[in-house]
C-alpha cells in the first residue's frame, strides 16, 4: 500500500506539488494521471525517497521509503527508463541490481524472461537499445526483488501497441496476486483499460480521484429535448 498525506514540494516561490492526499491499495492498479508538468514525477520521487518533501509524508507499506530494510525487496521503482548505463549490457544492468539487493543470479534470468528480452538482446549494450527495450529492462529491474509494490513513471512510453498490451497484462497479473501498482501517465487511454482507480493531478493538486467507472461516468454533457 502507498499512503500519501498532505504531500507538498516547493522550490522557492514555485510549488511543484501542492498538498496532495491519496491511497494506492493492494490488489489494485492506481493510475496517476495529469499533463506534463503537473507534478506527477516530483510526487513519485518523494514517495521513493529521492526528493525530500517540503511538508506532508508518503508511506510505502506503512513506512517512509528510506526506512524500509532493503527497499528493493519491497518496492519496485522505474522513474526513468533511459537512466541506465549505456556501456553495460542488459544482463549486466540486471546482475548489478540483483547483487545490490541480495538476490541470486537466477532472478536475472527470470527477469529477462518476464519482460521478453532474449539472451541475444540481453547481451547488447544498452546504448543500442530502443526506448521500448529500455522500458522492458527497467521493468525487469523493478521486478527483480519480487516486490509487493510497483511505482512506475510513464511505463508505456516507447512501447508499441503489442508492448502496451503485454505491459497491461503483466501489471494486471501483479495486482491480481495482491500487489500494489501506481503508474503515471498523461494519457487516459493508456491506463483506463487496466486501472481500478484514478488520481488526476493538475498544477500540483489532486483535482479528481475515484474508481475508473465513477470518474468516466461523470464526463460529457446530457441534453434533454422537449
Amino acid at each position: 500500500m502507498i499512503t500519501v498525506s498532505h504531500l507538498s514540494k516547493r522550490y522557492g516561490d514555485f510549488t511543484a506539488v501542492d498538498d496532495i492526499t491519496f491511497t494506492a491499495r493492494p490488489g489494485s492498479v492506481t493510475g496517476f494521471l495529469g499533463p506534463n508538468g503537473a507534478g506527477k514525477s516530483t510526487a513519485m520521487r518523494m514517495m521513493t525517497g529521492l526528493t525530500p518533501p517540503s511538508s506532508g509524508e508518503a508511506l510505502v507499506l506503512g513506512r517512509r521509503y528510506r526506512d524500509l530494510p532493503n527497499p528493493g525487496r519491497h518496492v519496485g521503482v522505474m522513474l526513468d527508463a533511459s537512466a541506465q548505463h549505456p556501456g553495460r549490457t542488459g544482463r549486466e544492468v540486471l546482475t548489478l541490481a540483483a547483487r545490490t539487493i541480495g538476490v541470486g543470479s537466477d532472478a536475472v534470468d527470470r527477469g529477462l524472461a518476464t519482460v521478453g528480452l532474449t539472451d541475444k538482446e540481453a547481451g547488447r549494450r544498452v546504448r543500442n537499445y530502443s526506448l521500448g527495450m529500455r522500458q522492458r529492462l527497467g521493468l525487469a529491474a523493478a521486478l527483480i526483488g519480487d516486490p509487493q509494490v510497483l511505482v512506475l513513471d510513464e511505463p508505456a512510453n516507447g512501447l508499441d501497441p503489442q508492448g502496451i498490451h503485454w505491459m497491461r497484462g503483466l501489471l494486471r497479473g501483479f495486482a491480481d496476486r495482491g500487489g500494489t501498482v501506481l503508474l503515471s501517465s498523461h494519457l487516459l487511454s493508456e491506463v483506463q483499460i487496466i486501472a481500478d482507480e484514478l488520481v488526476i493531478i493538475g498544477h500540483g493538486r489532486v483535482v479528481a480521484e475515484g474508481t475508473v467507472d465513477s470518474l468516466l461516468q461523470q464526463q460529457g454533457t446530457r441534453v434533454r429535448s422537449v
